[in-house]
């Protein structure tokens, strides 16, 4: 009998799970690697950091969403939580600690009714124009009321709708989000919830719905401009420029 028959000839793609299982230690140190250095930019930055910041900083390659997925599991049971604003990352006291907070939180101004009211027109129907407000709330909208959203940062103005007139229209921001511990705006208190919690008035119609938010707060509808230089400073937000001589 030939021996030689029992022998299993050499193949290369046999050593293949090897060489995976060789390379899993490498990868798992950069994983872990990267991981710190997000902390690191995270917790550095005043602001949210974005998840496009983070992947022009971390090394090329890097999975930006599973690392940062990861970092907030290791962050979920701590005093400090690792949470989403948008398309941003932060670090915020665990809610359930906010209260320790409390003595030393700087004493807020209050929002009026008709400002709440107005937060929660723009909020839901964004993107919303100064006259759709007034036709939804069912009253004249106030300037100064409109300019203290603008104000606190959470409205900003969006763009130009494409009607007459080319009324600007609203919407909410990153800071409104982050304020109110939301991740995107489809996390706005649903029907039921606003119910529960004894926000609308048991006399609503029977066909009354919450509107939907849009999925993506920043994109410009199929009706709005985006606001130029020309309109900014229109609107008082630039500066006139001055022509040379």
């Amino acid at each position: 009998m030939n021996e030689s028959a029992n022998v299993v000839p050499f193949r290369a793609e046999e050593k293949a799970p090897a060489a995976e299982a060789h390379d899993a230690p490498a990868r798992s140190v950069a994983f872990a690697e990267a991981k710190r250095m997000a902390e690191a930019l995270v917790f550095a930055s005043a602001e949210p950091v974005s998840t496009r910041a983070l992947a022009e900083r971390l090394p090329e390659g890097t999975d930006v969403q599973a690392v940062m997925e990861d970092l907030r599991s290791d962050y979920a049971r701590r005093g400090v939580n690792l949470v989403r604003v948008a398309d941003c990352w932060a670090f915020r006291t665990a809610g359930d600690l906010a209260f320790l907070m409390s003595r030393q939180a700087m004493q807020q101004k209050k929002l009026s009714r008709a400002a709440l009211e107005m937060l929660a027109v723009i909020a839901y129907h964004q993107p919303v124009t100064r006259a759709e407000i007034e036709e939804i709330r069912g009253v004249e909208t106030s300037k100064g009321t409109l300019d203290t959203l603008l104000e606190t940062g959470w409205v900003r103005m969006r763009g130009r709708r494409r009607t007459p007139g080319r009324p600007v229209t609203y919407g909410t921001t990153t800071e409104f989000l982050d304020h109110f511990g939301l991740e995107e705006l489809r996390d706005l208190p649903g029907l039921e919830e606003l119910k529960g919690a004894g926000l609308l008035s048991p006399r609503m119609p029977s066909n009354f719905a919450v509107p939907q938010p849009p999925a993506d707060a920043d994109a410009l509808g199929e009706d709005e401009d985006p606001l130029t230089d020309v309109d900014l400073e229109e609107l008082g937000l630039l500066t006139p420029r001055v022509e040379d001589d």
